[in-house]
């Protein structure tokens, strides 16, 4: 069964929510009795906040941003930072705030109850929320089902030169996925790889660009967080790209977290907590609705849509996402010195 937060703190008036986007956060100036939440997660988030008043009682104020813009600005607000919560997508991102000193651990038995170990931070630093699957993606009318690579490595062969999209060296995916690499092969064994993958592929600034290539016959294949095709699926029932979840054979598919904490320096610490519970209990949901992610808590089904067009039966890497999460400014070294853009 999944657990139910402790509502002790919640105020019992819903009260209305200040919603900012950008770097500004406005209105903070007269109520101190609120929330606030720092973030750099961007979908289904203003929904989750809503229902999260609803249901508390606790209002409100958010800001949306660039993660590092957040991070900084947390740091240099310091102990009187506005943020009282910081939630985010990407270990990377998690594991820098963490590394930073911008998290105070948290001792919680709903959430070391609901969220696995090995998707959370293992000083309780912070706690993954959903997950994301980066994985293979294809045209069947460009490729067979018997001819497609089914492990991440496979595409650095020369054999799927010009036949690959990939994302560009930037985004925080690619570098987890590349992180992870690193802890499975060694630094030496994943340069290998990722300079095979500069050799073959088309690099593209972000995975909607790749679904469109790969749809429209300019790549056979690509690697994409899996939710983004989910979401072209809403728009389009008959888009021709499908998936497939990697590295069955061996470790699984690596997967990824969003998630988020309690900062060092936080006005309502008790009021933060409770934001997270829901988040990861009664909020699972609502939290990834709309986005087509996977929840992190187990107990809480994935949508049909996961179910009917992916199938959810599929082996997971389990690697600890705190691990490649603290390996990204490695994998950001590895991928610069391997020539991929």
């Amino acid at each position: 069964m999944t657990p139910r937060i402790d509502r002790r703190h919640a105020r019992r008036l819903a009260l209305p929510i200040l919603a900012v986007g950008g770097i500004a956060l406005a209105g903070c100036g007269g109520d101190d009795d609120v929330l606030r939440v720092y973030s750099g997660r961007h979908y289904g988030i203003e929904a989750a906040f809503e229902q999260f008043t609803e249901e508390t009682g606790i209002e409100v104020e958010f800001l949306t941003g660039n993660d590092a813009e957040l991070r900084e600005r947390i740091a240099a607000e310091g102990d009187e930072t506005k943020a009282d919560a910081y939630i985010t997508v990407d270990a990377g991102n998690l594991a820098a705030a963490a590394e930073e000193g911008l998290f105070q651990p948290i001792e919680s038995e709903v959430l070391s109850s609901a969220i696995p170990a090995e998707l959370s931070d293992p000083d309780g630093l912070w706690y993954g929320l959903t997950v994301r699957a980066r994985t293979i993606v294809y045209n069947p009318d460009e490729i067979a089902v018997d001819d497609l690579p089914t492990s991440y490595e496979e595409l650095a062969e020369p054999e799927w030169n010009d036949r690959v999209c990939m994302r560009n060296a930037s985004n925080v995916y690619q570098q987890s996925l590349v992180a992870s690499l690193i802890e499975h092969h060694g630094y030496d064994g994943a340069l290998e790889f990722v300079e095979g993958w500069a050799a073959n592929a088309d690099i593209m600034g972000n995975d909607v660009l790749i679904l469109e290539a790969v749809n429209d016959g300019l790549c056979e294949v690509g690697v994409t967080n899996h939710y983004y095709l989910a979401r072209e699926y809403d728009e389009n029932p008959d888009f021709d790209v499908e998936l497939i979840w990697a590295n069955q054979d061996d470790r699984g598919t690596h997967v990824n977290v969003s998630g988020g904490g309690i900062t060092t320096h936080s006005s309502h610490p008790e009021d933060a907590l409770v934001f997270l519970e829901w988040l990861a209990t009664d909020g699972q949901q609502v939290l990834i609705g709309g986005n087509h992610e996977f929840p992190a808590n187990p107990d809480v089904p994935p949508d049909e849509v996961l179910v009917e067009r992916f199938g959810v039966d599929f082996v997971r890497d389990p690697l600890q996402a705190s691990v490649f999460g603290a390996l990204n400014p490695d994998a950001v070294r590895l991928m610069d010195e391997a020539g991929y853009g």
